[in-house]
């Protein structure tokens, strides 16, 4: 087996007893994955083959993942959200000559067969030759709204670059408890999934149809030491009686700007933790961590640090790493890097007193009579409000200027049931922070806001 796969990094770990993957119906030990495998005697089927892996339970991925890495010529991971029609698009572009699934799947293509993967404890030892030069690329979805996703190539190298021997869940750090709120088979959760099985502790996974109190008591009941989530995540999170069963030792958000608000309430709840924010893209890779309390990230991040390197272009932030993806499995976006080597990761940040700070995507820019506006800057100062939980900024179409800016606000409680003095305070909040163009023209109360699966706001354009 080539020594960059998971199973050669499991079979050279001295110990891995008392440690666990965690699901919400089963549980397995992984020291047992070091001798067994869960597709049933079938794996030399699928040496040299390229894979398509999409199952409805995510310890059945975590599973299907350990065995084909080092096995496949090429794994795509298929998140649970991807469409019944995006299906022959994605096994076109990736090749499929197989899928493996935990569920019966309607052919949507050609491919040799369709293989089962079980979580349940009655796994079947086997003996499987193993290349000892196979690189497995590792193909990861983005969330797509029409047509087909992008798909992201990665090797195991660049998914585990970030994972420094000192950064805890990494071996020799010490015994930890991973839990987190994203999927593991998108790339925020594909990172702690890595650092649970190649860390010395367990990882509990979260279950897609869980409620959100529900996963918050059995994180609890684990004993979670270090969780992380979206920014979205971690406001609904807040938002649930529950929150009061975990005790992390360590918080971290990505994948959404983490304002100051959010940073501030985590520190509140949690007062014991140490509490991070990262950037990371599934393009880009993870390129930062600031553990710092506060919003944004020091100037000094730019240049060069161990092995990624940052600049800003064009107000956009660009990174050149070992951790980028190695390029678009499909030919419809282009090429992933420009001619400088840099990931361009459309995301727009503005320097103030020494640091940058995320202003929002550049394709999410709303134009009020040609003057941009960025829903997250106007997010980040509504979410100030004492009263405001999360807020969600979106264009409202006006057939003088081509847009006005509206908000719709969830409240952390009122005895206001109409919301006029909160809705007066939040605007005067509003008129002192930001500029004429990127006052909200209209305020809407929301009981709850649209966080897709990725865990990020489900955004709306003009």
């Amino acid at each position: 087996m080539g020594h960059s796969s998971i199973q050669y990094k499991l079979n050279n770990t001295s110990d891995c007893s008392s440690r666990y993957l965690l699901g919400s119906r089963s549980q397995i030990a992984i020291e047992g994955l070091r001798f067994r495998s869960s597709l049933a005697g079938r794996l030399i089927e699928l040496t040299g083959k390229s894979v398509l892996l999409t199952t409805s339970d995510q310890l059945a991925a975590a599973l299907a993942m350990i065995e084909l890495d080092g096995v496949a010529k090429r794994l795509i991971i298929c998140p649970p959200d991807i469409r019944p029609e995006q299906f022959p698009l994605v096994i076109a572009r990736g090749g499929v000559d197989a899928v493996v699934s935990d569920y019966r799947l309607e052919e949507q293509g050609a491919f040799q067969a369709i293989l089962q993967v079980s979580c349940g404890h009655s796994m079947i030892p086997e003996e499987t030759s193993r290349s000892e030069s196979r690189t497995t690329e590792w193909v990861l979805l983005t969330s797509g709204t029409t047509g087909a996703p992008k798909m992201i190539a990665h090797t195991l190298a660049s998914l585990t670059a970030p994972i420094a021997p000192n950064q805890p869940g990494s071996p020799g750090s010490g015994e930890t408890v991973w839990g987190t709120f994203y999927d593991i088979r998108r790339y925020g959760g594909l990172q702690i999934f890595l650092r649970g099985v190649l860390g010395t502790g367990s990882l509990v996974l979260p279950d897609t149809a869980e409620l959100v109190g529900d996963h918050l008591i059995r994180l609890g009941a684990n004993g979670v030491t270090h969780l992380t989530g979206t920014p979205s995540h971690w406001r609904r999170a807040l938002m649930s009686p529950q929150i009061n069963r975990i005790s992390p030792r360590y918080v971290r958000l990505s994948g959404e700007i983490a304002d100051q608000t959010i940073l501030n309430g985590l520190h509140s709840v949690f007062p014991g933790a140490s509490i991070s924010h990262a950037f990371a893209s599934t393009e880009a890779g993870v390129a930062f961590e600031v553990n710092d309390g506060k919003a944004g990230f020091p100037a000094s991040f730019l240049g060069k640090q161990g092995g990624v390197e940052m600049k800003v272009k064009n107000d956009t932030l660009r990174i050149k790493s070992n951790r980028n993806a190695h390029c678009y499995l499909d030919g419809d976006h282009g090429p992933l890097a420009g001619s400088d080597s840099f990931v361009d990761t459309g995301d727009v940040v503005e320097l103030r007193d020494g640091r940058y700070y995320f202003l929002g995507r550049i394709n999410g820019v709303i134009n009020v009579g040609g003057m941009k506006v960025y829903p997250e800057e106007v997010e980040a100062v509504i979410n100030c409000h004492p009263a405001v939980r999360m807020s969600m900024v979106r264009p409202r179409k006006n057939p003088i200027t081509g847009a006005l800016v509206s908000a719709d606000i969830v409240l952390k409680e009122t005895l206001d049931p109409a919301g006029v003095d909160i809705k007066s305070g939040i605007l005067e909040l509003c008129r002192q922070n930001l500029p004429a163009h990127k006052i909200p023209a209209t305020i809407r109360l929301v009981q709850a806001l649209e966080v897709a699966a990725a865990g990020k706001l489900v955004r709306f354009h003009a």
